[in-house]
């Protein structure tokens, strides 16, 4: 099975990406620019992608990275009226718990079952599988994530109707992907590990991503295209065997040594800045209101 017709706009008009990327099955709309996969994964496909998921070590939780969610759980704070917040895709429940002990009201999805598990052993309230209408009622949270998880799926239009409808009107939605126009794509072409079926389905940029917002009712309120990973470089190029997120990869040492210099601290922000500023940076993050 493969599409005939663009994800984001809906337009029949898409075409083989071509320039290096011929072999990887990615096309792209001649009207809005989407990328995404052509074929369609089946059920089984997925089931044994995602079933290599097991969770059944302990993981990496950085403390940088709890920094992290607690400065975003920040920003988050002028939003909390209804007290709940929900993470889409929200693996062992990480940014969740951060969110719990600040006295929120937390649910997630999950599609992996060993993570669901994990989940409801955290006191978090968990539904299994893929997002479903069904799932919460109207109009019942604050605030919606969705960390690195839109990039998985091949129907976003879906995805952002059933997040509209979970969300109250006034409420936040904030979503992560990663950056087809980023410095590393460019870079590395082929060799970039981002591109890959069936992990990742769906590859945005700054367009596309506020279009699919801006068509499904959400109004853009900031947006940030941060990052570059060494890690990332490294496993793309088989140079290293390293863990994406581990104690001892090339990224977290890095982040370590920011994180105690604060010369190195102004120099990533303006780094950043400049990513932001020309829509380069390996990460999306989006900012979106539910009108």
């Amino acid at each position: 099975m493969k599409h005939t017709a663009c994800l984001v706009c809906g337009s029949k008009r898409i075409d083989p990406l071509v320039r290096f990327y011929e072999k990887t099955g990615l096309v792209k709309c001649k009207d809005c620019g989407f990328v995404f996969m052509e074929k369609i994964p089946t059920i089984e496909e997925l089931a044994l992608h995602y079933g290599r998921y097991s969770y059944e070590s302990e993981g990496y939780l950085s403390p940088i990275t709890i920094k992290s969610y607690n400065q975003q759980l920040d920003e988050f704070e002028p939003y909390r009226k209804n007290n709940k917040i929900l993470d889409v895709g929200c693996g062992r429940g990480w940014f969740l718990l951060e969110a719990q002990k600040r006295g929120w009201e937390v649910y997630g999805t999950e599609y992996s079952k060993a993570a669901v598990n994990i989940c409801k052993k955290n006191r978090i309230k968990i539904k299994e599988g893929a997002l479903d209408e069904a799932f919460f009622d109207d109009g019942s949270f604050d605030v919606i994530t969705s960390f690195e998880v839109i990039e998985h799926i091949n129907n976003p239009n879906e995805e952002l109707r059933h997040l509209y409808k979970f969300l109250r009107q006034g409420g936040l939605f904030y979503c992560t992907t990663p950056n087809f126009n980023s410095i590393l794509r460019y870079y590395l072409r082929t060799e970039y590990n981002i591109i890959g079926y069936p992990e990742h389905l769906s590859y945005f940029t700054k367009a596309t991503l506020n279009k699919l917002a801006k068509q499904n009712r959400f109004k853009p309120i900031k947006f940030l295209s941060t990052g570059i990973s060494l890690t990332r470089i490294k496993t793309s190029k088989k140079t290293s065997q390293e863990k994406l997120i581990a104690k001892d990869s090339a990224d977290e040492v890095l982040r370590n040594q920011i994180e105690k210099n604060w010369y190195l601290r102004v120099v990533k922000k303006l780094v950043n800045s400049f990513l932001t500023l020309t829509n380069t940076g390996m990460t999306l993050k989006g900012y979106y209101v539910r009108t």
